[in-house]
């Protein structure tokens, strides 16, 4: 996504204990857009930042999503997500922008590194993002000198779980999806499991809680696991040996942790004969394949997203955000919720702190997510309500994530249980609520 010029909004006043004038935003579309504010029911428009915004001025919200790499697929959702968060803060009457950066991912983390430059030059009051974990450690230090409040979206690795006083997450770390999986797999009725998994922060960390979880509940890891060096480099796109030697090791399932490299190492299964039922899938890779395999390939297969099944209005807005802007409606929706969210709280945070610069934000995030108690309340709107009175409020955000803790994860999630169908899409079959 790129920055364009457009029409100025009109400036708006924060009602919250201290009273803020905020610059205004311009408000065209960042693809194929519309232009003007949302004037109808499914109609939605890209408030990008006018050129002199600053946090100093205005609510900025930066992102630092995937629109290139092996995450990309990640990145239509939550990039609508963000842009009908601060569609949704404009509508009710408040001053916000957006800011795009591209994540990359972590075979070239020189992209990262420089949308991290951008987003302090730009001056944002907050980074949403990034999606890999990986790329996170690799700004998160640098956004935090700055300083800028990060929060992602998609991040699970443990090594952030209180990483920095700047950094947020509204998914779940590790523990959390890594045992909700390795459950499931027991649950199965699966005793001897090899995992495929690329040597990243997120890869490795998730599969070293899907294998205590397995070796805990009596069962066997055959190939992949920690310790053995059968981890493949992010970015491999052949894997005919690291797939003849999983399934000579006897498995009775075998995991996927990869992003892109899935759409390699899948096709490589299938022509070694192997169930393709007894494949088990991540985050990562849970995605819509129907225009990838072939039908049935995957079928049957399961896997786990973190997060609540968003409501189907909810989707139906995020898809409608992208049409209007992106000119293409969504067809996956994971982790749109929790940037959704991500955004809000932060929104949220300056208004109760009466500003809109980082620190402010970074000391509020934890009061508006409901960890000191206070008013539920389910819309930016409603919370802002709640705040005006001067009280504590506690935002029940469409993701589902609990009250931020004391390493600033979520206290509770929920993790989405999915089976593809035979058109290879992953279809929500249930949930399961974790503590972090």
């Amino acid at each position: 996504m790129v920055q364009s010029k457009k029409a100025w909004f009109a400036v708006a006043a924060l009602a919250a204990a201290t009273t803020l004038t905020l610059a205004g935003c311009s408000g065209g579309g960042s693809g194929a857009g519309s232009t003007g504010s949302a004037a109808a029911a499914g109609s939605y428009a890209s408030q990008d930042c006018a050129s002199d915004a600053t946090s100093a001025t205005t609510l900025k919200v930066g992102t630092i999503l995937p629109q290139t790499g092996t995450l990309a697929f990640l990145g239509p959702p939550e990039i609508a997500g963000v842009g009908l968060a601060v569609n949704d803060i404009v509508e009710a009457g408040d001053s916000a922008c957006t800011f795009w950066t591209d994540s990359g991912d972590s075979t070239d983390m020189a992209v990262s590194s420089a949308s991290a430059d951008k987003l302090i030059d730009a001056k944002v009051s907050v980074a949403i993002g990034a999606a890999s974990s990986s790329v996170s450690l690799n700004v998160v230090d640098k956004l935090a000198a700055a300083p800028i409040v990060e929060i992602s979206p998609a991040n699970t690795s443990a090594e952030l779980s209180g990483k920095s006083p700047f950094y947020f997450r509204t998914a779940p770390p590790d523990t959390v999806q890594g045992s909700a999986l390795g459950q499931l797999i027991v649950g199965d009725g699966h005793q001897n499991v090899a995992f495929l998994v690329f040597n990243d922060a997120y890869g490795t960390g998730l599969r070293d809680v899907i294998q205590k979880t397995v070796e805990d509940a009596g069962g066997t890891i055959t190939y992949g696991g920690k310790g053995k060096g059968q981890e493949f480099p992010p970015g491999q796109t052949t894997f005919s040996s690291e797939v003849t030697a999983a399934i000579a090791s006897k498995p009775d399932a075998i995991v996927i942790i990869a992003f892109d490299e899935t759409k390699a190492i899948v096709p490589e299964l299938v022509s070694q004969s192997w169930d393709m039922k007894t494949t088990y899938y991540t985050d990562g890779n849970t995605s819509d394949y129907s225009k990838v395999f072939d039908a049935g390939t995957l079928e049957g297969a399961k896997g786990t997203i973190p997060g609540a099944n968003a409501a189907d209005d909810f989707k139906k807005r995020m898809s409608d955000w992208h049409q209007s802007v992106e000119g293409s409606a969504l067809s996956d929706y994971s982790y749109g919720a929790e940037s959704y969210d991500a955004t809000i709280l932060a929104a949220l945070a300056a208004k109760k702190g009466g500003a809109t610069d980082p620190t402010t934000i970074q000391k509020n995030m934890a009061a508006v997510s409901g960890a000191q108690g206070g008013t539920p309340c389910a819309t930016y709107k409603e919370c802002v309500d709640a705040l005006a009175g001067g009280g504590s409020i506690h935002y029940k955000g469409v993701s589902g994530v609990g009250p931020f803790n004391s390493m600033n994860d979520p206290s509770s999630a929920f993790i989405g249980i999915y089976q593809f169908d035979a058109d290879n899409k992953p279809i929500w079959q249930s949930a399961v609520e974790g503590k972090s």
